[in-house]
């Protein structure tokens, strides 16, 4: 469980859009307290990705939790999703201001 002192782990993971509403499923139902959805563009290894809300665009996800549900949140992203879809998962310390919300 997450500490009093504000320490939280922030998940990231950019994806395409076509995902959105079975990632956020899934994030919910692993126990995810809550997940900013924004879109993003960019270029990676699978060429240039356009931003917008169609299937040839991107989302960014982001999950602020405790580092242990973080880790596991990350896992089940990639171990059904990486194979087969254009994504990136990434995890990063953060200091939240009302810890008691995370």
């Amino acid at each position: 469980m997450a500490d009093n002192n504000g320490t939280r782990t922030l998940l990231t993971i950019i994806c395409e859009a076509v995902l959105e509403t079975r990632l956020l499923h899934d994030l919910e139902s692993l126990g995810a307290p809550g997940w900013t959805v924004s879109d993003a563009r960019g270029r990676g290894s699978r060429g240039i990705r356009t931003a917008g809300w169609d299937n040839d665009g991107n989302v960014r996800v982001e999950v602020v939790c405790a580092r242990e549900l973080a880790v596991k949140l990350s896992e089940h992203v990639q171990q059904h999703y990486y194979q087969d879809y254009a994504m990136i998962c990434f995890l990063t310390p953060v200091e939240v201001l009302r810890p008691h919300k995370f």
